[in-house]
C-alpha cells in the first residue's frame, strides 16, 4: 500500500463474500454501514450490512436499530463461541462490551465509541464483529453512523496484525442522504484524525468506490476497540495532565510526550476548523447590518463569551473617510454586542448604537492605530477602572474586571474600519498567543467582508441619492387631474435602476404623463435615466407631439451612445377635450379604468421599438376618456416575475387597478400589494396613476382678438365680466391688468393670425394668450425709465406662476392666480 501500511490480509484468506482478493490483500475490506435516525430507526442499510448481519435492506429500513445490531455480547477471553452467542434477531447478552452503542440508540451517546460482539447470521457460521459508532450533528435525520466489520477477515493467528490498529473510513458511495456532507466532515466524524490523513483516506475511498477499512501498524487510530488500548476517558485524563505540565513549565514524563503532540495537533486543527466555520457563516450578503450580526454571532460562544463590534462613524453612515490612522477624535459606533451572560445585563451599560472616542492610553486605541491585535490576559482592577472612566455614570467594572480580553482590528486594504472587543469569563481559560493569531486571522477575514459590504452600501447610497434627486416631486393636483405615484427599488444587488415617472404642465390646461425604464441597474442606468428625463421635460415644454417627441428622444439616445436602451410611454391629457394622446416606445401598455362601470382594460397601442434602437417610426393614438376615468402607467418590474408569463402580471394589474379605493394613494397601495407580494420581483418599479377629472365647459372661456391695439380694452372688459360671472370678483383687478400686458405684447408681435385668449377655472385661475410669433419673451432687468420689458416684470410680480412655451403655430404665454378660499 502506498500509504504506509505494512501488514495486510493475505490473499484469499477470509476476504468475505464478494470481496476481490486483491483488495483484501491490500488491506481493505467492505464495511457494513448503518445510519440510525433520531427515533432510533434504521434509515440506511448498506450491502455490506446485508452481508454481515443477514437482513435485507427492505427488512431493515424503518426497524428499531437495537433489534438488528449487536449492541452487546463480548467474546470471552478464550474465544470459545459456545460461551457467548448472539443469534440474529435475538436480544444480545448484557455481560460484554457494547453498552455505549446501546445507549447511543436512545440518543445518549455524545462521543465516538466502539465495541466487539459475536452473532449468528442465518446461513453462516458465527461471526466475530468489530463496530464503531459516531454521533452525527447538524441538520438531517441521521443521528448515529455505525460501521461494522468481520474480524475473521482482518487477521490470522500468525500475521501479527494488531486489531486495535484498524481505522474505519467512509465514502460517498454508500448512497444515502447526507453522505457527501459526511465525507467532507470526516475529521469531525473521526475526531482524532488529522486533516491530511482524512483527505488521503477519502481520496483512496473514492477511488475504490465502496466503504473500506484502512489499517496500519505505525499509526494510532481515532476510535479503537476497548482491549489493549486506553479508553477515551483515560486518554482525556492523560492529555489534561500533559496540558497542566506544559502550563506549569514542568518536564514532561516520557509517557505524556505523545499526548502533548496530540494536544498541539488538536489545537491547530480546531483553529483551522473554527476559521473555516466562521468564513462560511459570514458574508452571506452585502447588507452591512446583516454582516455585522453574522460576524458577532460567529465567535460567541465558541471562541469568546462576549463580542463587541465597533465601526468608524463614516462606515456606519456609508460615507468615505480621510486616509491615515484614526486618532483620539475619531468616533466609533458600537454596532453589535453578543454575549452569553443573562439577557439585558449589558444593554443599559453598553447599549448598541452608542458612539464614542477612545483615549490614547487604552488598549483599544493601541489596536486601532497599530492595526494589530492587543492581548490582555486578565483585566486588572486598575485597568478596569481606567476603561470604566470612559463611561459616564455607568460602572462597567463588574462586567470586565478579571476577564481575559483580546482586541482585534477589523481592517481591509491596510485601512482600519473598526475593531472587536472579545472577552472571556474569568473561569474560562484566558486568551493566549495562538488565540491572538487566530483573532488576527478572524479579523482579517471579517474585515474584508465588512469592507465589501461598506463599499456596496456606499455605492448604493450614492446611486440612491442620485436617483432620488432625479425622481420628480409631482404635485397631487394638475389641471383637470389628480396624480399619485410610487417608486420601489429593486431587490437585487445593484438594485438602483433607471425607472422614472414624470408630469409636465402643457399649454391649454393639458398635462404630459411619462413613465420610462432604462434597461439595466446601477449608477450608469440612473445617470442615463436622468438625461432622458431632462430631455423629455424640455421637449414636452415645447409642446412637441407624442410621436415626434419619442422620435427626438431616440435620436438623442443614439448620440449619447449605443450602450443603453430604454422604454418610454408618453401621454398627453387634454381635460377640456376629454382626450388622451399616447405614443409608446417598447413599453408595457397602460391600463384605463372606466369610471362608468369600473371596467379596466389594457389600451391597445402600437408598441414601437425601445428608445436607442434607432430608425424605427413611432405612432400616436387618441383615446376618448370621461371624467373620473383612471389611467395607470407602470414599468415592467411591477408585472414581470422570473419564470412567469408576463400576461399573468398584466392580468393582475388590470384586476387590482379596477378595485374600488377611497383615495388615489389607497388605489396605488392596492396595486402594489397585489403585485409586489407574489415573490420573485428583482427589478425596480415606477407607478403613476392619474384620475382624469376633466374640466367642464362652463369652466372655460375663450376669445379671438384681432391684431388691433383696441382689442386690449375689449380683452380686459371680457375678463372682468367672466370673473364676476364665476364669482371671482376679488381677482378682477389683478387678472385684468395681467391680461392687458399679455394681450398688448401679443398684438404687437403677431404676424397674421388672430390672438387667442383663454380663461380656465380649476384649482387655480389659468390665463393663456396664444399668438403666431415663435420668439419667446424673456424677463429682463429694466431701469425705471425703460420703455420696454416692464410688462413681464408686472406679470412676474403679480402672478402666482407664469411661463411661456412654443406651439406648432407660434407660442403661448400664461399665468396663474390663486383662487380665493371658499367659505
Amino acid at each position: 500500500m502506498d500509504h504506509g501500511t505494512e501488514t495486510g490480509v493475505p490473499p484469499g484468506r477470509g476476504a468475505g463474500e464478494g470481496v476481490p482478493a486483491e483488495h483484501a490483500a491490500a488491506g481493505r475490506i467492505p464495511l457494513a454501514v448503518v445510519v440510525v435516525d433520531r427515533e432510533g430507526l434504521v434509515s440506511h442499510w448498506s450491502r455490506g450490512a446485508r452481508r454481515l448481519f443477514g437482513a435485507s435492506k427492505e427488512e431493515a429500513l424503518g426497524q428499531p436499530a437495537a433489534d438488528l445490531l449487536p449492541v452487546s455480547g463480548a467474546l470471552p477471553d478464550d474465544g470459545d463461541p459456545d460461551e457467548d452467542t448472539t443469534p440474529y434477531g435475538a436480544q444480545p447478552a448484557d455481560d460484554g462490551l457494547g453498552p455505549d452503542l446501546e445507549s447511543s440508540l436512545d440518543g445518549r451517546l455524545s462521543y465516538p465509541a466502539s465495541g466487539r460482539a459475536r452473532l449468528t447470521v442465518p446461513g453462516r457460521d458465527r461471526v466475530d464483529v468489530l463496530w464503531w459508532a459516531y454521533p452525527l450533528v447538524g441538520p438531517g435525520r441521521g443521528r448515529l453512523l455505525v460501521l461494522a466489520a468481520d474480524t475473521d477477515v482482518l487477521r490470522q493467528e500468525d500475521d501479527g496484525l494488531a486489531v486495535e490498529r484498524i481505522a474505519p473510513g467512509f465514502a460517498l458511495h454508500t448512497n444515502f442522504p447526507g453522505a457527501d456532507e459526511l465525507a467532507r466532515r470526516l475529521p469531525e466524524i473521526l475526531p482524532s484524525m488529522s486533516v491530511g490523513e482524512s483527505a488521503r483516506i477519502v481520496a483512496q475511498i473514492l477511488e475504490l468506490g465502496y466503504p473500506v477499512l484502512e489499517f496500519s501498524q505505525n499509526d494510532l487510530v481515532p476510535v479503537t476497540p476497548d482491549w489493549g488500548v486506553p479508553r477515551r476517558a483515560e486518554r482525556k485524563a492523560r492529555r489534561e495532565r500533559a496540558a497542566r505540565a506544559v502550563q506549569a513549565g514542568e518536564p514532561l514524563p516520557e509517557d505524556l510526550r505523545d499526548d502533548v503532540e496530540d494536544l498541539e495537533h488538536a489545537a491547530v486543527r480546531e483553529r483551522l476548523e473554527f476559521l473555516n466555520d466562521v468564513s462560511g457563516r459570514i458574508g452571506t450578503s452585502l447588507d452591512l447590518s446583516r454582516t455585522i450580526v453574522e460576524v458577532s454571532k460567529a465567535v460567541v460562544p465558541r471562541f469568546t463569551d462576549v463580542a463587541g463590534t465597533y465601526l468608524r462613524e463614516q462606515v456606519v453612515a456609508g460615507e468615505g473617510f480621510p486616509d491615515g490612522v484614526p486618532d483620539t477624535t475619531t468616533m466609533w459606533h458600537r454596532v453589535a454586542l453578543e454575549h452569553t451572560d443573562e439577557p439585558g445585563r449589558w444593554d443599559d451599560v453598553v447599549p448598541v448604537g452608542e458612539a464614542m472616542p477612545f483615549p490614547a492610553h487604552t488598549p483599544f486605541f493601541q489596536c486601532m492605530t497599530s492595526g494589530q491585535p492587543v492581548l490582555v490576559p486578565r483585566i486588572s482592577e486598575q485597568m478596569g477602572h481606567m476603561i470604566a472612566s470612559q463611561f459616564e455614570k455607568r460602572d462597567i467594572r463588574p462586567l470586565i474586571t478579571g476577564r481575559s480580553m483580546l482586541v482585534v482590528p477589523l481592517k481591509a486594504r491596510n485601512v482600519v474600519l473598526g475593531f472587536m472587543i472579545l472577552l472571556r469569563h474569568p473561569e474560562r481559560v484566558e486568551f493566549n498567543d495562538m488565540d491572538r493569531v487566530t483573532g488576527a486571522e478572524l479579523a482579517a477575514r471579517a474585515g474584508l467582508v465588512l469592507d465589501n459590504a461598506r463599499m456596496y452600501t456606499y455605492q448604493e447610497s450614492v446611486a440612491e441619492t442620485l436617483q432620488d434627486s432625479m425622481l420628480p416631486h409631482i404635485p397631487p393636483r394638475m389641471a383637470g387631474c389628480d396624480i399619485a405615484t410610487r417608486y420601489l427599488p429593486g431587490t437585487l444587488l445593484g438594485r438602483v435602476g433607471g425607472d422614472w415617472f414624470d408630469s409636465v404642465k402643457l399649454p391649454g390646461a393639458r398635462t404630459a404623463l411619462v413613465v420610462g425604464d432604462v434597461m439595466g441597474h446601477g449608477l450608469n442606468s440612473a445617470a442615463m435615466m436622468g438625461q432622458l428625463r431632462t430631455a423629455v421635460q424640455t421637449m414636452a415644454a415645447m409642446d412637441i407631439p407624442p410621436a415626434q417627441l419619442l422620435r427626438n428622444l431616440d435620436d438623442l439616445a443614439q448620440r449619447l451612445g449605443d450602450t443603453y436602451l430604454a422604454t418610454c410611454l408618453y401621454a398627453v391629457y387634454d381635460p377640456i377635450a376629454s382626450e388622451l394622446h399616447i405614443a409608446n416606445a417598447g413599453h408595457i401598455p397602460p391600463v384605463l379604468v372606466r369610471a362608468e362601470d369600473g371596467r379596466s382594460e389594457l389600451l391597445d397601442l402600437p408598441t414601437g421599438a425601445p428608445i436607442g434602437v434607432g430608425g424605427v417610426p413611432f405612432e400616436a393614438v387618441r383615446v376618448r376618456v370621461r371624467p373620473g376615468d383612471r389611467l395607470v402607467m407602470c414599468t415592467d418590474g411591477l408585472v414581470e416575475v422570473r419564470g412567469e408569463d408576463i400576461g399573468v402580471g398584466l392580468a393582475t394589474l388590470c384586476e387590482s387597478a379596477a378595485h374600488p379605493a377611497a383615495s388615489m394613494d389607497d388605489a396605488c397601495d392596492t396595486i402594489i400589494r397585489a403585485l409586489n407580494t407574489r415573490g420573485g420581483r428583482k427589478d425596480d418599479v415606477a407607478l403613476l396613476m392619474t384620475r382624469l377629472g376633466g374640466i367642464e365647459p362652463d369652466d372655460v372661456a375663450e376669445w379671438r382678438l384681432a391684431l388691433d391695439p383696441a382689442e386690449v380694452g375689449r380683452a380686459r372688459a371680457a375678463v372682468r365680466e367672466q370673473l364676476h360671472e364665476w364669482g371671482l370678483g376679488k381677482l378682477v383687478d389683478s387678472a385684468a391688468q395681467l391680461v392687458s400686458e399679455l394681450v398688448t405684447n401679443a398684438v404687437r408681435h403677431s404676424h397674421a393670425r388672430p390672438v387667442e385668449l383663454r380663461l380656465v377655472r380649476g384649482e387655480t385661475l389659468l390665463c393663456e394668450v396664444d399668438d403666431d410669433d415663435h420668439n419667446l419673451p424673456t424677463l429682463l432687468s429694466t431701469e425705471p425709465t425703460a420703455e420696454s420689458g416692464r410688462g413681464l416684470r408686472v406679470v412676474s410680480t403679480l402672478a402666482r406662476e407664469w411661463g411661456t412655451s412654443r406651439t406648432g403655430a407660434g407660442k403661448t404665454v400664461w399665468f396663474e392666480l390663486t383662487l380665493p378660499r371658499r367659505r
